[in-house]
């Protein structure tokens, strides 16, 4: 894995502001938007800002809508233009990847669903700009199985497997493959207990949508399982290292594209069983709010005050540790013992929970037994 030293610092009031504007007007395009740079501009910690968060492709997007005087100098522009192409190259790379893939595995008699990436970013105005990551499948029992001893002899690397998440990653050619044989979190019984009842709603119910990847037929999620994992999914993220936009972005523009298809009722009742309406509704106010999501399309969004207090610490927290922890000091992964990489992780996830305690008091505690022992057991493991 890329090794890197801390890089968090603090963000300038006008920096963060003009940033989520530039960010709204990229994840929102409209005809004839306008957005206007007020003063002077630090484009470096913008350009920065958006790698941190892997919005690199909505920012550049939203910098289309400023006046040609206000937009960045013109070197930094080339150099941000080119990574864009670059970016597109890679998606339109890994979208022939997964097409070619999918057809090997259903002539193995392997059937397999795409979730997260590839397929939410079809949401997306322009899904090539979309920054995209790994590759994952998720499947049943039996197409698990057989995945593993199909992919297997392709990938030039393997994963530790975990046996109870059952999870396991491959590298071929050169992207990341991720096989998924369930969808649970680390958080707690009742949000695994829901994702389960997802898992039974997919492979018995047969509810999911599809996404025509050039000729070929990927299967997604049903849009109201879809809403549910993926909110689920950067939450755990949230819990445990740090959650980026991009991920709150891919929530968004999922939730706005189905706006019409979205079960509201049956969202509701699955929230409460997890019991993450809170999250929900913090998450919601930080969308509507710094992300600009039309609010009518924002199920649960409230205008209290106490979910913008909430929203705002959630950005500060994203802003500071970025996707994934982007701006964390990782450099420890090369110095230390396994073990003591484990204690080191594992204090970093006690003090954001303890952090986290001040959003949302009462699930952070709740969730620590849970984490705790899925740690330990992925430490017992080696994984």
């Amino acid at each position: 894995m890329l090794v890197k030293k801390s890089k968090m610092k603090e963000v300038g009031v006008n920096t963060q502001s003009l940033f989520f504007n530039l960010l709204k007007a990229g994840l929102w395009p409209e005809p004839e938007k306008q957005v206007s740079v007020d003063g002077n501009v630090d484009w470096e910690e913008i350009y920065q800002l958006a790698i941190d968060q892997s919005v690199l492709g909505l920012v550049l997007a939203g910098i289309d809508c400023l006046p040609i005087d206000q937009r960045p100098p013109k070197v930094l522009l080339l150099q941000w233009i080119g990574e864009i192409q670059m970016l597109e190259q890679k998606n339109k790379e890994m979208n022939a990847f997964i097409g070619e893939l999918v057809d090997k595995m259903r002539e193995a008699g392997i059937y397999t669903l795409l979730v997260k990436g590839q397929g939410v970013a079809q949401c997306y105005s322009r899904p090539l700009w979309r920054s995209c990551g790994d590759v994952d499948f998720f499947l049943n029992e039996d197409n698990y199985k057989k995945a593993k001893e199909f992919l297997v002899p392709m990938a030039s690397r393997i994963e530790q497997e975990g046996e109870l998440s059952k999870h396991l990653g491959l590298t071929i050619d050169p992207w990341i493959v991720e096989l998924h044989g369930t969808l649970r979190s680390s958080l707690s019984f009742r949000v695994n207990k829901a994702l389960d009842e997802i898992k039974d709603d997919v492979f018995f119910g047969g509810n999911v949508r599809s996404w025509m990847n050039g000729h070929t037929q990927v299967f997604l999620l049903g849009v109201d399982s879809d809403v549910i994992y993926i909110f689920a999914h950067f939450l755990s993220h949230f819990y445990k290292g740090g959650v980026g936009l991009r991920q709150i972005c891919d929530w968004c523009r999922l939730l706005w594209t189905y706006k019409d298809k979205v079960n509201v009722s049956k969202l509701e009742n699955r929230l409460l069983r997890m019991g993450l309406m809170s999250e929900w509704k913090a998450f919601a106010t930080l969308a509507v709010d710094y992300l600009g999501m039309p609010a009518e399309s924002m199920p649960f969004y409230s205008t209290g005050k106490k979910w913008k207090r909430k929203a705002a610490r959630i950005v500060a927290f994203v802003i500071k540790v970025g996707n994934f922890g982007h701006n964390r000091d990782s450099s420890f992964y090369e110095k230390y013992s396994y073990l003591l990489r484990k204690a080191i992780s594992f204090s970093r996830v006690c003090l954001d929970l303890v952090h986290h305690a001040r959003i949302f008091p009462v699930d952070s505690f709740r969730f620590i037994p849970s984490i705790v022992l899925n740690g330990v057991k992925a430490a017992a493991r080696g994984e």
